[in-house]
Order: C-alpha cells, then structure tokens, then sequence
C-alpha cells in the first residue's frame, strides 16, 4: 500500500501511522461508514454508498495523465501532420520539377492533333474539395465569431459558462482535493460535467476553425480546456473527483473585456482599458491561488504527501495578496517545497504585476468621469440642459435668477453639460442646489452625450456664450455648431441660445430645424446692449431700468429715507404676463390701464392683439382704438407673479367695490378659469399656438393706421420718389457715403459748433473685434423720430478700426467720426462734450487682457478723464451741463430757453423726442428750491455719460465720491442705480426670462432696437447693409410705433402736480390726456434731502405706487405715440435756420462758424438775428392756439403763453447781450 496525505483542505484528519494495515478498513465489515476522520490525510473517504477504492488509493495521477495525454498526444499528431505534408510536398515539388524537364525536352503532354492535354477537369476536382474545407472552416469561424448575432450569443454562452465553472470550482475547495463521488447522486459535478461537453463542442469548432492548429492548440484558452475537460470524464468513469487544475478556469477572465465590447457596453478606451488590467489581474490572482491551495492540501510527492496542510481557498487568496504586495504578515505560508518553489518565481512576477498594474488601475479610476452618469428624468418634471460657456459665474448668475423665489415654485430640473469637470467651487454650487441641478461631463456635439442627457425629452436646451472672449466670431461659431448638432439629434427641441455678434444671427436661419415658431431664440448680446445704452441716449436711465424689469431682484427694506430706499422698491419689480379677465372686454387700451393701475396696483403697458387674420401682434401702449378682446394676453410690472393674477382673477361684480387689492382673488362667478387657464405666468415656459407669425422673429409690433388719423399730412403729401427710409420705413437711411466725406479733422471740428449731439468715445485698433456699432446707431435713427429730432452721431477714436465698422454706418444720415483718441482731451474739446446730449464710451479692447481688473482699464480712464475737464462760459445759453429744464416743446435754441434765475437747460429733457405740449415761461415764483448752481457747473461732472464695462466690480471706479463696496452687486452700485454704467452681465438674465416666456424678449427687442423687423434681419443677412426704399403708406405706416421718452414736471401741463402731487393722478392725466404711459421717474439722488445741494446724480425709480409724491425735478419716463405733425409744427416755429437758433438740441443740428472772411457782415447778421428773436417772442406771445389739426385726446390744444415777467424780459435782454459776442451760426444741414 502507498502511503500518502490526503488534501484535507477543509478538515484535515489525524494523521495515521505507518504500520497501519489496510486491512483493518474491512475489520467490521457491519458496521455501516468506514472511519474516515482518522484516515483523512492519507486515504480516499468510501462509503458503501460510492463504490470506490477500497484500499484508500490515491488516482490523482489518472486525472493529471488524462489531461497530459490530450495535450502532448493532439501536438504529437499535429506535429506529425505537419511532417508527413512537408514531406509529401517536398516530393510532389520534385516530381513536378522532373514532369516540367520531361515537357521542355518532349513537347510537354499533346494530343495526337498536337495540342496540349486538358487539365481543367484536374483543377476542379482540387477547386471542389477546396471549397468544400473553406466552407466548412468558414462556417465554423463564424460560429465563433462575434460579427453574428449567433457568434455574439455563443461567445458571451461560452464565458458565462467558464465563470459557472469557476463558481463549482470554488464551491468544491471546500472539500478534500481528492474525494469519492456518485455521478448520479452529485449535482454539482452533473452541472460541471454539460459544462464541459459544451465546452468540449465548441473547442472542436475553435479547432476547425483556426488557420494554425498548431498555435490553437498552444493557446491559452485551449489549454485550459486539456486541464479542465478531460478530468471531467475521468471524474465519471472512476466515480471520484479530483479538484486538480480546475482553478485554471479564472484564466478565462482574461477575455472579460472582449465580451463587454461584445455587448457594446465598453466604448471608451479608457474603459477598455481598466478592464482589461483589472480582468488580467484577478485571473492571475486567482489562478495562482488555485496551484497554492493544490500543493498545500496534498502535499510534495516525493515526501509521500506527508508535509502538506490544511489552507482553505480563500485563506490562499489571502496568502497570494500579501505576497505579492510584499507585505507578508507571516500569519500563512506554504510549507511544501512546491509552494515555496512556486512563490519564490511567484514574488517575482506578481511584484511587477502589482506595481505596475494596480497605479495604472487607481489612475484609470481616479481619470474616470465623476459626472459620466446618465439623467434618469422624473415623472411629472420638466428638465432643460444648459450648455456651452459653463463658469462658476454664468452658473451662478444664471442659477441665481432661474431659481429666484418671486417665480413661485419652479418644478423645472436644471441639467448642466460640459466636457471638464467642474472646479470645487462650482462643485460646491452644484451641491447647494442637488436637488434642482445635475451636472454631466460631456459635449452637445457627442450623440452619446445628448443621449445621456435625454435631449430628447427635454423641455428646452439653454447655450451660453462667453461674453469676455477674445475672439466673438468664434464663440458664436461654436455656439452654431452646437445647434447645428443638437437640432440634428432631436430636430423638435426648443434652443434658447446667446450670440455675440448680431451679424452671426443669420446663420442660425441656415438650419432647416431651426424654427422661431417652436420658440428657438437667439440673444444678441451685441444687439441688445448696444441698444440698452442707444436708448440711454434718448431717456438717461432707461438702460438701468429695462435690466432691472427682466432680471430677478429679491426686495430690500430700507427704514431710512435715502435714495436707496426708493430705488429698491422699484428694483423688485419684473415684467411678467397674464390673460386679462373677461370683466375687461371691449373697453380700450388706456381705460384698462388706469383701472389695472389705479385698482389693481398693477402696470400694464402692452398687450398680445389677434387681428381679423387671427395673426398675433404685440401693441406698446396702444390708442384708444384698440379694444379688449376675450383672452387677451397683457404684459404687466409687477414685484410678484401672484400680483398679476388679479388681472386674471378681477370680475366687476365681486370687486368693483373692494379697496385692498389683496383681497381680489377667484370669485365664483367667473366663467374662464376653467376654459382658458393661465398658461402664461412666469413660472411656465411660455408657447402660444400662432404665436411667432414670421420666420425669425417674435410677434411682430402693430402700428397704428396713420390713414385714419387727421391731418396726417405728411403722408398724403410724401414725395414717392425721394428714399428717406430703409425698405421696411423702419429706420432714416441715406444714400451711402464715403467715410472720407464725413471724417472731420481736430481743426475742422473745432470751427464747427456742435450741440446736443451724441458722442461716442470708441476704444480699437486695427486688430480688435468688432463690437457692431450698426446697434448702437440703429435706435437713433428709428423712423418714429422726425428727421430734425435725430441727434447727430460723433465718433471719436481710431480712423482704423472705425473703417472697418463703416459698411455698416455708411447708409445713416448725420454721421461724423474724428480720428483720435477719446483720452485726448483736445479732441473732446473739439466735438464740444460739454454740450452733448450723452457721451457713450466703449471698448472693442477688453476682451484681449487676461487681468480681469485690468479689461476696463481705458473706459475708466476716459470717463475720468471727462469728469475733470473744465470748460469756461462763454457759449452762454448752448450750454448743455447744467440743472435747468426746459418746458417740453419748446425750441432749445431760442431765447426762450435761455437762462433763467440761473437755471440753465438740461440737454435731455424730454427723452428723444420734443413732446408738442405748449408751456408757459418759468416765472420767479416756480423756481427749484434744491437745486444750486455754482460755477461747478462748467466742469465734466454735468456731463451726460454712460460707460461699458466687462468686470462688474470695476464700477467702484467710476464715481470717487460714491461709497459703494467693493463686493456690492453691480445692481445696487449707484453708478448703474444712476445709468452711467451698464455691464453686459445684466443680460444673463434673459436667458431665464425667455425660458418662461419667450414674449419678454420680444417686447425688450422691440423697445431697444429701435423696431429691427424680421425683413429687416433677413435683408441684413443677405446684404449687411440697409436698402432705401420708397415712401409709401405701408412704409410710412410703421413709423407710428411708441417710444420711449422722459417729461419734465418743473412746467408745463402737470406743474401743478410735480410740487407734491401724486405719481398716480400724473399717471392717470397723462394717459387719459395725451395716451403716454408713465413707468418711472428719474429722480435726483438728493431730492430727499430738505437742504440745496450741488450733486446733479439722479436715479431710477421703477413703477412707483400711486401715492407715491413727486418733486418739481423729477423727470418722468413714458411711452408715448409718435406725432405726425411734429416736423410741421417744427417748421412753423423755426423757419429761418440762417437769422434764429432754429435747431433744438433734439435736432443735433451741426452749427459751422464762418471764416474771417465773413467777419464785415457779421454785425449786419447779429442785428438781424436780435429782430427776428425779438419778432419771435412777441409772436409767441400772442399765440393762442396751437395743432389744431391734431385729434381731440392727443395733444392739448390750446395752451394759454402767459406774459414774461420783469426778470424774464431781464433775461432775454442777457440773451441778447451774451448772443453779441457769438459769432453768426450757420446750421448745416446733413446731405441726406
């Protein structure tokens, strides 16, 4: 008998002596079991039930034969194969060399005619039985291949099974290594046994399949199958299992990763990779612990199997990782010499295996997306994706207003996409708001990525732009490209997107899905910018005003009486819109807006009208003509979306009598809560069926019929050949000129007198990007205005860069550019800054500083640099930078506004435009108590500017006597409260503001521009310049459009409600009066104050409430209706532009001094020009009526001019005085 040690992996028994006879097994033949704890380490348990071995003999070299016979006996007989035909074509080689001898010394195999002998039947015979072996070889290599549905299938069958393997594997190490089994009765071994005649199956078609048997059968996976299957069979036949080699099946995780790549789940290489290390790893791991728990649980042959000892599986897993991490805690360790042999050749390669592997796995893991994710969507909640210019600041401004609580409760989920990860501190953003925002690592131009972030079901897909990059034309490239990829994803998906550049709009009309109808968007920052500070020009403030109305702003208390308390009142208010009640059916627009106002506490200022066409247009303050219909939609301001709903909710019987508009809610007597639901509050993205009627762009703006209106003489009279309009009659236009025609030299300039103009300080050179100054003119060349109320224009910076925006400007009437800088102080002199309406100052150059701080640098610098000009008094009464106000429609540039007990004019007045009201002369008794005026007045403080800026927290430059902190909103500095600031941050708002109602920025694009039209953009598309075109109704029709304009209150029609009167009567006068809207007041910054003070800094004051006082020098911001008759009305009152100041500061008229030639007839001209003042006044004096032609509630028809006091006559006789020492002015007409 052969002694020998059991493999008592998993409970090892008492070793038995040597002298024990076998035959003491067979002692008690009764009794049932054999002992077979006592015998474990060195015989084979029996049992009477498994007939095995009596004698405990120890077969495991059967199973090890099996295995080895298969493997060297399939080589042997490849070897042979490849011998026996390496032979047989060696010699067919030389018989085929002999038969070739024997034709070229015979004449080769002819036939009796002399022609060769066929062997076509030869070669097929060949060619058949070839292609009988390729076919079978080739349908074998698509069976296990991975190109077929049915390759995919067997593969991925044929690893499951091999993992299912190892699975009985390591089931079975918790029995001894070699033990007595019933095939029938084990179920494990029933399972292991169809294992492997499948994998017995599908070697045979690996075998026919491979082109080199020879390295098939040295391939690893097959042999696994020589020490895995035969021993299977062998297990059967002799009714006993040994573990042995089976532990060689973790090497079949080593394909891990071709089966993922199989079943498409792995894609990326950084995937593959890790899986591929990991999958390596393991597989080894495992297989070397496998040969580690064999060696130790059966012990060194040649020692009798004596040394071995009882390791569970896992404890060698355990042995195999401390080793190879070179730990080595001691606690396990092999005893047999096998074992130690192989961990000595073990160490050494799994050492460099762990060192090298394991970095490169953290790596890969630490490299993984922490943001590769997918978004699971929510039921019963909308998400949107935001892409592009993804910065903790977009973010957070945009975060800041998205989420902002006066939209009540935003059941919208925010998913941000950006292919870097974010940084901490937008991580840390991200978390604060975990429960409404999601962000995914990925790109827009990635179909993959958009799947991830399911485009498809998204309620709208947001694009921000890099307002601070350095080139524009490229990030709106970009910005394109990612509409472009995700209309071509999901062609249905709404894309609200920012664009910098207005002339890059008209590529997005080149992608066929883009549709204006579904609510895509396109914010021109350019464009909207640019117009906010245009309509600065026109009414100082608007600009603060308009960014505040669109932008969320959370109400501040302020107990103390200061300017801040006041503006932030009005701060919190938005723009939001509503369905109007039924109760306000068929009552006109203005009888609406009082009661909204006056009842309500609501403003209302445009409505959504359906035509006859049912085609929808958006009306700002309509007339009297238009009349309420059944649902229609009103834009109102209000401080809370709740608010509005009154005007939803208001019913004539249940509230006509009710004071406190809070207790106006649902009545039981409304009829269209349940037909017409609000749809449109801001808390719901808004979509209006037929609302966008054009192809790119928002409803479009109804005009009034001028036809219907009296007197409309202009246009019956209109001279159909003479182009004074683009082809839309939306805005003045001009024959092109050259820009040679309207550079003015420093001399040229300092000769001519220029008055309440516009003057631009532009920053650029040659290399700098185009910042679009067509949207900065545009506005002030809106076809509303009269052609003698357009401000001239004048550019003062690089003649270089100024060029190549010319092709824009060059159709514009009363254009001038100054080549020079706007720090040169020569040169601001020379286009006389301190008689300017407004100075506008620009940068193309912020954008190339990597210094934040630094971007503003040169506009600070210039607007410093203005601000310490001083300037002497002898122009007299044109000048521009004092307190004084000038009735509304009166001429600037008569005596008649000249200076009064001190009291100066102030250049923008009445906002854009002379309103054709009639006022009596100032008199002694209604001068401004608050108001002092020093000799400060001559200094660069007075004048009117506004000044861009990039970096937010440059404002604190700007003004050095504010007290602003650094680390205060740009919304709550005073230059921005003041409109002499405006940063294009403001315009992130829009983004948010459009999401939930796309009309807000129809209505804002509609006050800013100026009126850009859809056939006006298209037309810039195809020709980047306007077309003139003819003067015909339907061109001059759109001229009647509102405007934007601000009213004096120290005289005139609402005097006597400027001293303390209420902001609601004012409102309410002026609406039912004149059809202007009132919204704001532009108020003193001291007003408040019960002492004079010298700070002409005024603030904005939006939507006052009704009993909200008024102070004389308050200055009222309105919407007004264009005046047909006002250029009529002009005429008759400054007919001779050569003898009087015929031209108002409205006018921007250019005034040129004569040369010293003319010096002779100089006192002939003074003299006459004293007559015809002198004739004037006692004209005006006399007039009693005035715009007869005008309708009965547009204009006050007959406003009494009262006497001139003493002092008044007194103060022209100074005009008179002080106009001697001017010399003659010559107004210069523009060419156009």
């Amino acid at each position: 008998m052969a002694n020998g040690s059991g493999g008592g992996g998993g409970g090892g028994g008492v070793r038995m002596s040597n002298n024990i006879n076998a035959n003491n097994l067979n002692t008690d033949s009764s009794s049932s079991p054999v002992n077979v704890p006592k015998m474990d380490a060195l015989i084979i348990p029996v049992t009477m039930e498994v007939p095995c071995d009596s004698r405990g003999q120890r077969m495991w070299w059967a199973f090890l034969a099996s295995s080895m016979v298969t493997f060297f006996g399939g080589l042997f007989i490849i070897l042979l194969w490849r011998t026996l035909k390496y032979l047989w074509t060696v010699c067919c080689h030389c018989g085929v060399k002999n038969k070739e001898a024997q034709k070229i010394n015979g004449g080769g195999d002819t036939q009796a005619d002399g022609t060769c002998k066929p062997t076509d039947e030869k070669e097929e015979n060949v060619a058949a039985e070839v292609g009988w072996m390729t076919s079978v070889k080739d349908w074998a290599g698509v069976m296990i291949s991975a190109q077929t549905l049915t390759g995919r299938v067997l593969v991925v069958l044929v690893f499951a099974l091999s993992i299912g393997a190892l699975v009985i594997y390591f089931i079975d190490s918790s029995n001894p290594i070699e033990s007595c089994q019933n095939f029938y009765k084990d179920f494990t071994l029933q399972i292991d046994m169809a294992f492997n005649v499948f994998f017995l199956l599908y070697f045979g078609l690996r075998f026919i399949a491979a082109n080199d048997k020879l390295w098939f059968w040295l391939e690893v996976n097959s042999v696994v199958d020589f020490f895995t299957v035969p021993p299977v069979f062998v297990s059967v036949y002799l009714n006993r299992s040994w573990l042995g080699l089976r532990f060689l099946r973790a090497l079949r995780l080593i394909q891990f990763s071709e089966i993922l790549q199989f079943l498409n789940i792995l894609k990326t290489s950084n995937s593959i990779k890790l899986v591929n290390l990991c999958s390596i790893f393991i597989s080894t791991w495992l297989t070397a612990a496998g040969f580690i728990h064999l060696v130790e649980n059966s012990g060194d042959p040649w020692e009798n199997f004596q040394n071995n000892q009882p390791l569970t599986y896992w404890e060698c897993v355990y042995l195999l990782m401390v080793t190879m991490s070179t730990v080595g805690y001691g606690d396990v360790y092999a005893k047999t010499t096998l074992g130690r042999l192989f961990m000595v050749f073990f160490i050494l390669g799994g050492l460099a295996m762990f060192a090298s592997y394991v970095p490169e796995i953290i790596e890969l893991i630490g490299n993984r997306k922490k943001y590769g994710g997918s978004y699971s969507a929510v039921s019963g909640r909308k998400h949107i994706v935001v892409c592009g210019h993804i910065t903790l600041e977009s973010v957070s401004n945009f975060l800041k207003d998205f989420l902002h609580k006066d939209r009540d409760d935003v059941n919208v989920e925010i998913v941000f996409l950006h292919n870097i990860s974010p940084n901490l501190e937008l991580e840390a953003l991200f978390k604060r708001h975990f429960t409404q925002v999601e962000f995914y690592q990925g790109s827009v131009l990635n179909p993959h990525d958009l799947a991830r972030v399911k485009i498809e079901s998204a309620d709208a897909c947001l694009i921000l732009a890099n307002k601070y990059c350095a080139d524009p034309d490229a990030e709106d490239a970009s910005n394109i490209m990612r509409v472009i990829s995700i209309k071509n994803y999901h062609p249905k998906i709404r894309i609200i997107t920012q664009m910098l550049q207005y002339h890059n709009k008209a590529h997005l009309l080149n992608i066929p899905s883009w549709n204006w109808k579904e609510g895509d968007d396109a914010i021109c920052l350019a464009e909207l910018k640019l117009g906010f500070i245009a309509q600065s020009c026109l009414a100082p403030g608007l600009s603060t005003m308009l960014a505040n109305l669109f932008s969320m702003r959370s109400f501040i208390k302020i107990e103390e009486d200061t300017w801040q308390k006041y503006y932030l009142e009005g701060v919190a208010n938005e723009m939001y819109t509503e369905y109007l009640s039924s109760a306000f059916v068929g009552l006109s627009f203005p009888a609406v807006c009082e009661l909204v106002f006056a009842k309500l506490k609501l403003l209302m200022i445009a409505i959504e009208y359906k035509s006859e066409k049912r085609e929808s247009s958006i009306l700002i303050n309509p007339g009297n003509h238009v009349k309420i219909q059944e649902g229609t939609l009103g834009f109102f301001i209000a401080s809370d979306a709740k608010e509005v709903k009154r005007a939803f909710f208001y019913c004539k019987a249940c509230h006509d009598d009710i004071t406190d508009p809070k207790r106006i809610k649902k009545c039981g007597c409304k009829r269209l809560e349940d037909e017409q639901p609000s749809t449109l509050s801001p808390k719901k993205k808004q979509r209006n069926g037929g609302m966008r009627n054009s192809p790119n762009s928002s409803p479009k703006l109804m005009r009034h019929d001028p036809l219907l209106i009296p007197g409309n003489e202009q246009i019956d009279n209109m001279d159909a050949n003479v182009k004074k309009y683009d082809s839309t009659g939306m805005f003045h236009w001009c024959p092109a000129k050259d820009i040679e025609k309207v550079i003015l030299t420093r001399s040229e300039a300092a000769m001519t007198v220029l008055s309440g103009h516009v003057v631009v300080c532009i920053f650029g050179d040659v290399k700098s990007a185009l910042i679009g100054l067509r949207n900065l003119v545009m506005p002030l060349r809106a076809s509303n205005f009269h052609y003698h109320e357009l401000k001239h224009i004048v550019f003062v910076g690089s003649l270089e860069y100024l060029r190549r925006e010319w092709e824009t400007l060059h159709n514009f009437p009363k254009v001038s550019i100054l080549p020079g800088t706007p720090l040169s102080r020569a040169d601001l002199r020379a286009v006389n800054i301190n008689l300017c309406d407004m100075c506008v100052i620009l940068s193309a150059n912020q954008n190339n500083i990597d210094d934040a701080s630094l971007q503003d640098k040169e506009c600070i610098l210039a607007s410093l640099n203005i601000k310490s000009m001083q300037f002497d008094d002898s122009i007299g009464v044109l000048q521009a930078n004092s307190q004084g106000f000038t009735p509304p429609g009166m001429d600037r540039s008569s005596p008649d506004n000249s200076p009064v007990h001190g009291l100066l004019r102030q250049p923008s007045i009445t906002t854009g435009a002379n309103i054709p009201i009639i006022t009596e002369l100032a008199k002694p008794g209604k001068l401004l108590p608050l108001v002092s005026i020093s000799q400060e007045k001559n200094s660069g403080t007075h004048i009117l500017m506004i000044t861009e800026l990039v970096n937010d927290s440059n404002v604190q430059f700007l003004d050095q006597d504010d007290d602003d902190d650094p680390d205060t909103e740009l919304y709550l500095t005073q230059p921005f409260a003041c409109g002499t600031a405006f940063a294009v941050s403001v315009l992130d708002s829009l983004m948010s503001a459009t999401y939930f109602n796309d009309n807000i920025l129809t209505l804002i694009r509609t006050l800013v521009t100026g009126g850009a039209t859809p056939e006006l953009e298209a037309l810039i598309a195809e020709e980047n310049a306007l077309r003139g075109g003819y003067s015909t109704p339907q061109t001059l029709a759109n001229r009647d459009r509102c405007r934007v304009a601000q009213l004096a209150l120290y005289d005139g029609p609402f005097a006597d409600l400027g001293d303390g009167g209420c902001y609601g009567d004012l409102f309410c006068k002026a609406l039912k009066t004149y059809n202007m809207l009132c919204f704001g007041i532009y108020r003193l910054r001291d007003a408040h104050l019960s002492t004079p003070s010298q700070c002409t800094k005024r603030y904005v004051i939006t939507n006052p409430p009704y009993e909200f006082e008024l102070v004389p020098t308050d200055l009222i911001f309105c919407l007004m209706q264009f005046d047909h008759n006002a250029g009529q009305s002009r005429a008759s009152l400054s007919h001779s532009s050569h003898s009087s100041y015929s031209s108002s500061k409205k006018s921007s008229s250019v005034h040129s001094i004569p040369s010293t030639a003319n010096r002779p007839n100089r006192t002939k001209t003074r003299d006459s020009r004293e007559k015809q003042n002198a004739t004037r006044m006692n004209r005006m004096g006399q007039e009693k009526k005035w715009f007869t032609d005008e309708p009965d509630n547009a204009y006050p028809r007959n406003i009494q001019i009262k006497p001139m006091s003493t002092h008044m006559a007194n103060q022209i006789n100074q005009y008179k005085s002080t106009s001697s020492l001017i010399p003659p002015i010559r107004e210069v007409e523009d060419e156009c």
